[in-house]
């Protein structure tokens, strides 16, 4: 039986992110489900504020629907996507950047609804919780400012992040090209940035969130590093597969690379999909 691929993207994106992958892992004959976390897709806010003409003052205020959105609800969120598709045969769950605590939760708590865990430049936290990375010297090259040169509004006071992708300031524009598509193009950059959504929740969790060895540390795993990656480089990419290595050594990362940026591997996604269909071949089963 052929195992289903469910998918979670990262912060301020949203399912859309994955249309590209999903049709060509139709093409290699597989199923797929991309998943909304809560207050995404078609359920984000886009305040009126955010159009054009934009109103800068008014987009720093008004109130967004991803307020007070958790990790665990969006970790319950996905538990419900996962127990319908293993309804239906084996099951890869599959996760980009901040879109890896997610899983990383859901596996904590459930990990008999998941038959293998892919990584893709994910955020797995073992050793810290994922904040206190950023002080570490694997990510001291990372420019921390490449979302907040573009943050509309006070997030204590709105209650989530709020960034302004639909910006033309030449230097917002040029740090997220940076930070996240340095090897593509300014169209591909504005392309991509016209997928996001303005709104991020504030909970990345806490260490309690971590990796836990007897649950995530069952499920067999795949770490794909993105070797051009600015925004988790792949020296952080490894400190976290070392940890998770370290957490079950019995149980290691089937590591993998991919000559991509943050976010190229979604716009041109035939590589990602070749190594997600050879994962495949690990977690099908005979049909009864």
């Amino acid at each position: 039986m052929q195992p289903t691929f469910v998918l979670v993207h990262g912060a301020f994106s949203n399912s859309f992110a994955f249309a590209p992958l999903q049709a060509e892992l139709a093409l290699h004959g597989h199923r797929s489900a991309a998943v909304d976390l809560p207050g995404h897709g078609f359920a984000a806010t886009h305040p009126p504020a955010y159009q054009c003409p934009q109103d800068p003052a008014g987009l720093a205020a008004e109130p967004g629907t991803i307020r007070g959105v958790t990790l665990a609800d969006n970790a319950a969120h996905l538990i419900r996507v996962l127990e319908r598709a293993k309804a239906n045969g084996p099951v890869i769950l599959v996760s980009h950047s901040r879109g890896g605590l997610t899983a990383t939760a859901a596996a904590n708590a459930r990990p008999d609804l998941i038959d293998h865990l892919v990584y893709v430049s994910a955020w797995c936290p073992v050793d810290l919780a994922v904040g206190d990375y950023y002080a570490e010297p694997e990510m001291a090259a990372v420019d921390s400012a490449a979302l907040t040169r573009g943050m509309a509004g006070d997030p204590a006071q709105l209650g989530l992040l709020r960034v302004n992708f639909r910006t033309a300031d030449p230097a917002v524009l040029a740090a997220l090209k940076a930070a996240f598509l340095a090897d593509g193009t300014d169209e591909e950059l504005l392309a991509i940035l016209n997928t996001f959504q303005p709104d991020e929740n504030l909970d990345a969790g806490t260490r309690a969130d971590r990796a836990q060895a007897a649950t995530w540390g069952r499920i067999p795993r795949t770490y794909v590093r993105l070797a051009r990656d600015a925004a988790i480089p792949p020296a952080a990419q490894d400190r976290l597969i070392r940890e998770g290595d370290a957490l079950t050594p019995d149980n290691q990362y089937d590591v993998r690379t991919l000559d991509s940026s943050h976010l190229k591997w979604l716009l041109q996604p035939a590589p990602a999909a070749h190594q997600l269909a050879q994962i495949a071949t690990l977690t099908s089963r005979p049909t009864p």
